[in-house]
């Protein structure tokens, strides 16, 4: 029944679509992004349908080879719409996603997810404002650590606030406010991750924001945070950070954000090792002569565990990904990646190994055929990998299968 009425939200989405984008261009619309597809008025939408992972995978569980791994056909379909509204000067963003995961053996693993975000920047003389607020509710894997997929809500709300002290800089402050909460039943390896896992977390920071170019922001932050547990207060933290953040505008030859920082975390509790040392988040992507697309993801922060003998863990992970149009409408995207989990260990407890480094590596294929513009027809191949000194958290598996993606 929950299936029969998303594909039935599904279809009215769909008709909306269709009228929208049969709907007549008005003219004098302001238009918020040259990247939109379609237009209502002031309003300007770029909706997406995609369909992935409509194939085999190999390790539905993420089980070491001594317990079987179980296989299963799987199909992933995601309606996708970004919008952006001027209101004014003040321009409104967001974005509204749908995921349904479907397993035709294992029901137990179909989820339908939903994730919302909107944003609000108010430009002033000299003050900019700027708001956003977030709220996803998922059954996808946390991460490389949990393998079980975890259903949990997650809310999220961020101000910001910029006075233009000189021609090109901005002082500004920021606060967020972030809450991620695992629903009660669910359980992973004899652990309820409600109980352990459950966090409120909060942040405040100062910020100076230079424009280098039209397309190129540099800002300097400097922050202090808490991570609070309010059933597993053990793995309660304070945090002070400094961070470099590049921004690059979409409409830049490099596209994305690279974040690099320095975290001095101390957890609450004297029988935690604290961490002082390097992160960084960066997420670019840089486009040659309109057939050559290269990214990269780069991750290094602390991340918490579900086991409260090694509550967090230093995630450092890069992975990277070529597509290149071979000739006409043909195309090949190959992807690798590579991330290392450093547990640190509770002074007091058993631990099945000490100092432990899980390491986590993946690769894939792709090729693709473009139907006009907006709709490209793919088949894909991902394998992923991990190895650990804990016998029984390897695994090894593939998923292959057709992938389209159409935009209205």
């Amino acid at each position: 029944m929950r299936l029969t009425r998303l594909f039935r939200r599904l279809a009215v989405a769909a008709c909306a679509v269709a009228i929208a984008r049969s709907a007549p261009a008005q003219t004098g619309a302001v238009d918020p992004s040259e990247n939109a597809k379609m237009r209502i008025g002031p309003l300007a939408l770029t909706p997406t349908l995609s369909m992935t992972n409509a194939g085999v995978d190999t390790n539905v569980f993420n089980e070491p080879e001594s317990a079987g791994p179980k296989r299963d056909v799987t199909v992933t379909l995601q309606p996708k719409t970004d919008l952006w509204l001027h209101v004014g000067r003040s321009l409104v963003s967001g974005n509204i996603t749908e995921d349904l995961v479907w397993f035709k053996r294992y029901s137990s693993e179909r989820s339908v997810n939903n994730s919302y975000r909107v944003g609000l920047v108010v430009p002033l003389t000299r003050v900019t404002f700027g708001g956003s607020a977030s709220y996803t509710r998922t059954r996808e894997r946390p991460g490389f650590e949990i393998d079980g997929r975890a259903r949990r809500a997650q809310w999220g709300v961020e101000g910001t606030a910029e006075f233009l002290a000189l021609s090109k800089t901005y002082v500004g402050v920021r606060a967020a406010r972030d809450r991620v909460d695992f629903d009660k039943d669910e359980v992973f390896r004899g652990s309820n991750l409600h109980d352990e896992l459950t966090r409120t977390i909060t942040a405040q920071a100062v910020t100076v924001r230079h424009q280098l170019t039209a397309l190129t922001g540099l800002v300097f932050e400097v922050g202090k945070g808490k991570d609070r547990f309010p059933l597993s207060p053990l793995r309660d933290s304070e945090s002070t950070t400094g961070a470099v953040t590049v921004k690059l505008d979409p409409f830049a030859l490099i596209k994305g954000s690279a974040r690099f920082g320095y975290r001095d975390y101390k957890p609450n509790d004297p029988r935690l090792p604290g961490f002082k040392g390097f992160t960084s988040q960066v997420d670019v992507n840089y486009v040659v002569l309109g057939a050559t697309k290269l990214g990269i993801q780069v991750l290094r922060d602390v991340q918490y565990s579900f086991d409260v003998a090694q509550p967090y863990y230093l995630q450092t992970g890069v992975s990277g990904s070529l597509a290149q149009q071979i000739f006409g409408p043909i195309d090949v995207v190959a992807r690798i990646g590579a991330a290392r989990l450093d547990y640190r260990d509770r002074a007091d407890a058993v631990v099945a190994a000490a100092d432990r480094q899980d390491h986590v590596r993946t690769y894939g294929l792709g090729v693709g055929y473009h139907l006009g513009k907006d709709v490209r027809v793919g088949f894909n191949g991902d394998h992923a990998r991990r190895t650990s000194p804990v016998a029984d958290r390897e695994y090894e598996g593939w998923r292959y299968g057709t992938a389209l993606t159409y935009g209205f």
